[in-house]
């Protein structure tokens, strides 16, 4: 099978599922191949910005929160070689995107993430993974920095409503940084995830829910503004309720299989927080997994940047490039044990799943293809 039969084959209506939503929403998607980080990663992203619209339009005058992938503790590694190597965001692309948007017109662009385990500051993390603070600051004048994994420079959590029909929890408190901003960018890695098949820009705003309420030991009553844990027992296995603080669990007990509930939380957390752009570093990165703790990993160099104005398209295209089926099902490839988040989010009206329906820019997905499962 060629590409080109291979990209038809895949925008062919599934079996067995709905069709998509005709009035999910729906936005071009920029590719661009990008062999290296030594490559000039502030022009590639101009230009890709250029082909969707304009970035001046979108920041503006405003503030901009960027969610980055840093998943896990920076000791952990792959082979020893540095994290933005292979399952965090490239602080290349964090500059150029800080540069970019400071050009724009942006007021600030705080940078966020939920640290692993700790509510230190976030700069300290990026130290610790070998960034050169310094230099993002000097990107832009702009330029902050904030660890959403507590109640951090906040002096209270947000909370964001699920607008309609939620599927886990009918709203989620979260750090400030979410709430107080005009633009949410989610920067994401181009990978694989164990628990829910991919890790795309949809998939990275599970780490906005913080660990001082939802973490394996979150307070009880209130939140526990020195996380030390992940978020295994409250989100991966509704073993607890997070923080009496927050909203409950709907439906309490009734389901411990983290293949449905990280998806649909992910779904929840993305119709609540709305995301403006998504960013996903496909430069280098790893298959079979999201991090150096999943056995089987392997190392890629897929060579290519995305990025899109809905996050549901975005992902969409993005699976399409790494080879899968954006609609696939559970049961199939990358979906074997878990829900497709992609397809929750869109049962939200997030977006829209359907590639005959999204624009892309730049490199045409049969030309970046690249396959994760090869």
């Amino acid at each position: 099978m060629t590409r080109r039969e291979w990209i038809a084959t895949i925008t062919a209506a599934p079996l067995l599922q709905a069709a998509p939503l005709p009035d999910a929403p729906a936005a071009p998607v920029s590719i661009a191949k990008c062999a290296s980080y030594d490559e000039d990663i502030t022009a590639k992203l101009a230009t890709m910005f250029d082909q969707l619209g304009g970035l001046e339009r979108l920041v503006r005058n405003k503030t901009v929160t960027v969610k980055l992938n840093m998943t896990g503790a920076p000791s952990q590694r792959v082979r020893g070689m540095a994290p933005a190597l292979t399952h965090y965001t490239h602080p290349k692309l964090v500059g150029a995107a800080a540069y970019l948007m400071g050009r724009a017109g942006a007021k600030r662009v705080n940078f966020v993430e939920s640290a692993w385990a700790t509510a230190g500051p976030l700069e300290d993390v990026m130290l610790d993974a070998g960034w050169n603070v310094r230099s993002l600051h000097s990107a832009f004048t702009g330029v902050e920095f904030e660890n959403t994994n507590a109640l951090g420079k906040g002096k209270r959590y947000s909370r964001l409503k699920v607008p309609e029909n939620p599927y886990m929890y009918p709203a989620y408190d979260l750090n400030h940084a979410y709430e107080d901003t005009d633009v949410f960018v989610s920067m994401a890695k181009l990978k694989n995830h164990a628990t829910c098949g991919v890790t795309l820009s949809l998939k990275n705003c599970f780490g906005t829910i913080p660990a001082s309420i939802y973490g394996d030991n979150a307070g009880v009553d209130e939140p526990n503004e020195s996380p030390a844990s992940g978020r295994s027992a409250v989100g991966h296995e509704g073993r607890r309720q997070p923080s009496k603080s927050a909203p409950q669990e709907l439906h309490f007990g009734a389901n411990h299989d983290p293949g449905y509930r990280v998806p649909h939380i992910v779904a929840d957390v993305v119709a609540a927080r709305p995301i403006h752009l998504a960013i996903i570093d496909g430069v280098e990165s790893i298959a079979g997994g999201e991090g150096p703790w999943n056995r089987g990993i392997r190392v890629v160099k897929p060579g290519l940047l995305i990025a899109g104005l809905n996050p549901v398209s975005t992902d969409a295209v993005s699976m399409a490039v790494m080879g899968y089926n954006p609609r696939a099902t559970r049961g199939t490839a990358p979906f074997q044990t878990c829900d497709n988040t992609l397809l929750l989010a869109e049962g939200h009206g997030v977006g829209s799943t359907d590639l005959k329906r999204i624009e892309v820019r730049g490199v045409a997905i049969e030309q970046a293809l690249y396959r994760y499962d090869s």
